[in-house]
């Protein structure tokens, strides 16, 4: 609707409905609890004026929305979005009640120069929910302050398609860039992400996302987590990541990008993917990589990763408190394309590394200095070097004869000392995502301590059935997920110990914050 057409049907005093069933009863558009208002100006003299109104849309009541399109298209261009009200669990994360703006059902939604604020628990932005459906949001401002309250959330096979957007959220569990149950697509093209809480990645990935020319800004949580069969792939971004509070405790360490099969249903299992192309990494606190209980590839190809703690490692793989103990490492795929690595790198017993440095690449640092524990196969081809700083311990070599720099080092291949300037030739191991002890594969549902599943095939939502669709009963909490997300004040709960029971991860509780 063109603004000019709008202004000059409030001046004959005729009445419109807003785009989302909300009705306007006077001048000022004020309905209740679901309002639309138009800001106008005291005259309409010059077309510049009548341009210049602000549509606002506001909802205060618990579970609704300001903006909802159901199974169509629709277009909102100046904007104001107000959301208050708060919601919880499953029907806020996997189907976007409470969302300050959300799509549905197929449904088509174009937004530009829009400014949505939310304050409410579990009160996320911007939501695409399910196959068909399509989120397109442009040149837009969004500010979340509640916990669980993501900027763009995209769950259910949605579509989620951003440019250059202004999103700052300061709520625990509450990324920039969200995705929960079923996942879906996500690109981002330009513009700035900050999250300041506990839990809060600037992106959590249980879907494919795709950021690109963006700076991206934790001051708490990681940068980036990707849990399960899904990815992350950044092209020319700038990441900062200040990871300094523990929203779990099953992991001790902290970390710029953390990659993880959570078993809480929310992600299938399989390999995890994480691309980095130009751009840089700023990692504050504790390790650049962190792989557990997932099988993953991590491509790095000419970003500027620059680690400013001392004591932080470029790679742990390594078992943590999700998944079964004795399977539950990192298993990686680490391809490094005219890269600069900086850093040490630990593989445990019950973890993998192949890493394959390539194309003028070069690593400065060590693996595994203690002594020889999980697979380790290195290979260092087309001019790429490695320089030790201390002894290191690795299962497999593949390298030219100029390719390693012992720098007064001992390298150990499979028990034997490695000889400076000569040739090598090994044998890279299977990385692949290995199924829960108990037999579970991939796309079955651990069980709950009551024999029920957690709710329909790993990673997909079920269908939103019409009434309440918990699925954590009565007396049950959310399992850990690293991201903080699960409870008000953002520590998640635990659910009830019991055989092959799942701990949750970020997409609510996650692993955004281990």
């Amino acid at each position: 609707m063109r603004w000019s057409k709008y202004s000059i049907m409030l001046i004959g005093g005729l009445m419109m409905s807003g785009l989302s069933g909300c009705q306007t009863n006077d001048t000022t558009g004020v309905s209740g609890e679901n309002s639309v208002v138009t800001e106008s100006t005291e005259t309409v003299d010059s077309q510049e004026e009548e341009n210049s109104e602000k549509e606002s849309y506001s909802n205060s009541s618990d579970g609704e929305h300001a903006i909802e399109v159901d199974g169509e298209e629709q277009s909102y261009s100046n904007i104001e979005v107000t959301k208050t009200g708060d919601s919880e669990g499953d029907e806020a994360d996997f189907y976007g009640e409470n969302a300050a703006v959300f799509a549905t059902n197929g449904a088509t939604m174009t937004i530009s120069d829009a400014t949505v604020n939310s304050d409410g628990t579990h009160a996320n932005g911007v939501f695409s929910y399910g196959d068909g459906t399509t989120v397109n949001i442009s040149n837009s401002t969004i500010e979340t302050t509640g916990n669980c309250s993501g900027g763009i959330m995209t769950t259910g096979g949605g579509t989620m398609n951003a440019e250059n957007l202004t999103i700052h959220t300061t709520g625990n569990s509450s990324a920039a860039i969200r995705s929960d149950r079923g996942g879906g697509t996500v690109t981002v093209n330009g513009g700035t992400y900050t999250t300041d809480g506990m839990g809060s990645p600037v992106v959590y990935s249980t879907a494919d996302i795709t950021v690109s020319d963006s700076e991206m800004i934790s001051t708490s949580s990681q940068g980036v987590v990707v849990e399960g069969k899904n990815s992350v792939t950044l092209n020319n971004c700038n990441l900062t990541a200040d990871n300094n509070t523990q929203n779990s405790d099953k992991s001790d360490y902290y970390q710029a990008v953390m990659i993880y099969q959570s078993m809480s249903g929310d992600a299938a299992s399989g390999t995890s993917s994480f691309t980095m192309t130009d751009g840089t990494l700023t990692n504050k606190n504790g390790d650049i990589f962190f792989v557990n209980n997932t099988a993953c590839d991590i491509n790095l190809t000419n970003a500027s990763i620059v680690n400013e703690d001392a004591e932080g490692l470029f790679l742990r793989a390594e078992a943590a408190g999700w998944g079964n103990e004795g399977s539950n490492g990192g298993k990686v795929n680490l391809t490094a394309s005219n890269q600069t690595i900086e850093g040490d790198i630990i593989v445990d017993d019950v973890s993998a590394l192949n890493l394959y440095l390539t194309d003028g690449s070069s690593w400065t640092g060590t693996i595994n200095e203690s002594g020889q524990t999980g697979d380790v196969y290195v290979e260092i081809l087309g001019g790429s070097t490695w320089t030790l700083t201390a002894d290191a311990y690795v299962s497999s070599l593949t390298c030219d004869a100029d390719s390693i720099v012992l720098n007064g080092h001992k390298l150990y291949v499979d028990g034997k000392e490695y000889e400076e300037g000569t040739e090598s030739s090994g044998t890279a191991f299977e990385i692949v995502s290995e199924s829960d002890v108990s037999g579970m594969t991939d796309g079955e549902m651990p069980e709950k301590p009551d024999g029920n599943v957690t709710g329909g095939d790993m990673g997909n939502p079920p269908e939103k059935p019409d009434g309440d669709n918990s699925q954590i009963k009565d007396g049950e909490a959310p399992p850990d997920k690293p991201d903080g997300n699960g409870q008000d004040m953002g520590t998640p709960p635990k659910k009830p110990s019991a055989d092959n029971t799942p701990e949750k991860s970020d997409s609510d509780n996650y692993g955004e914050n281990n």
